[in-house]
């Protein structure tokens, strides 16, 4: 009988799988990608890969909590590094166009998720729901502290932006949205 896995290797495994399978859906999309090529990328037994994710929908769900993780966090201390409130907000924007510049960016992951599962997967619908608040709130308190303006406003502008580099390849769609915050807020 082989030997139980230890909670280090386990770990170890998850963080793995999380990573080929994110550079997957990120790259190619989640219906795109079948687990086999999940399976070689992570260099794991499907087994295994089953053992730490009961269904696929479950991974994508684990990337995308994890994704939002990293993602809003990097935003935050992006951000946050500027002491005047008003060059936070702004700030967001100069985050968005070094993303957007980024090698490989093909838009927003959660965005990219919806369209693809939205409307077929209430797991990652509500991911997906989760994100955006997330995000939205995110926004809002930084626009709170430096504005009257409404926060409504700046969160779509962002999302705008996003779609737009998304869709066009234009990292200059964050300079753009930049200008249209600055006037928002004064």
């Amino acid at each position: 009988m082989p030997a139980p896995i230890s909670e280090e290797r386990l770990s170890r495994d998850r963080e793995a799988l999380l990573d080929a399978a994110e550079a997957l859906f990120y790259e190619r999309g989640i219906q795109a990608v079948g687990m086999d090529a999940v399976r070689a990328a992570a260099g794991m037994p499907l087994k295994r890969i089953y053992g730490l994710f009961a269904t696929k929908e479950a991974l994508v769900v684990a990337v995308l909590q994890r994704r939002d993780r990293r993602w809003r966090a990097s935003l935050a201390e992006y951000v946050e590094q500027r002491e005047d409130p008003r060059e936070r907000v702004l700030s967001i924007f100069d985050w968005l166009e070094r993303w957007f510049a980024e090698p490989g960016f093909r838009g927003c992951a959660w965005i990219n998720a919806y369209g693809e599962l939205g409307s077929a997967s209430p797991a990652v619908l509500a991911e997906v729901r989760s994100h955006k608040q997330a995000f939205h709130d995110q926004i809002a308190r930084w626009v709170e502290a430096a504005s009257d303006a409404p926060a409504q406003p700046v969160c779509l502008i962002a999302e705008g932006a996003i779609v737009t580099a998304s869709i066009t390849g234009d990292v200059k769609a964050a300079r753009a949205a930049r200008a249209a915050t600055e006037a928002l807020i004064g």
